[in-house]
């Protein structure tokens, strides 16, 4: 998701992933699985086939890891903040844990067009040798909210074709 925050003299945006589903709805999800699953292995424990049970244990707790793991990553978030000196970006799970200063006179926005037609494209903010990416994880409106959203507010944008494949024998 692409948020426009209010700034005096700039612009900031807040950018998010999609999340689907709250934390609590993911919980309740697994509960359920885990109802299921208990059900079926439990019914399969008192008709002899006992050694189902651990396999129900670890199923569950592999779908445990993964929800957890997900979750995780859809909090991620990044503050693009833009004035008429520099751009600032914030990258961080909970709290800041990266951030880049790129003066805003020689920045620009390259868009890496994607290798397959279902891939959104990739942006980068790029200044000299200097490239950071930037939202990964949003889908294509919302790419193309970002780069309208950048466009608007003077960010020079540069295009590139995909660099071919490269084959490995």
């Amino acid at each position: 998701m692409v948020q426009q925050l209010p700034l005096n003299g700039g612009t900031r945006l807040l950018l998010t992933p999609n999340q689907s589903m709250s934390w609590r709805g993911n919980v309740r999800v697994w509960l359920a699985l885990c109802g299921v699953s208990l059900a079926i292995a439990g019914g399969m424990a008192w008709l002899g086939a006992w050694v189902v049970l651990p396999f129900a244990g670890l199923e569950l707790a592999a779908l445990a890891t993964a929800i957890y793991l997900t979750s995780l990553a859809c909090r991620r978030r990044e503050i693009l903040t833009i004035t008429d000196e520099a751009l600032h970006l914030e990258k961080g799970i909970f709290r800041k844990q990266a951030e880049w200063h790129l003066p805003r006179p020689y920045a620009r926005l390259r868009i890496n067009p994607p290798l397959n037609p279902v891939a959104p494209p990739r942006l980068f903010l790029v200044h000299r040798e200097k490239e950071v990416a930037l939202a990964n994880f949003l889908n294509r409106d919302d790419i193309e909210a970002l780069v309208s959203l950048l466009e608007h507010s003077g960010l020079a944008i540069d295009t590139r074709a995909p660099a071919p494949p490269s084959i490995w024998m």
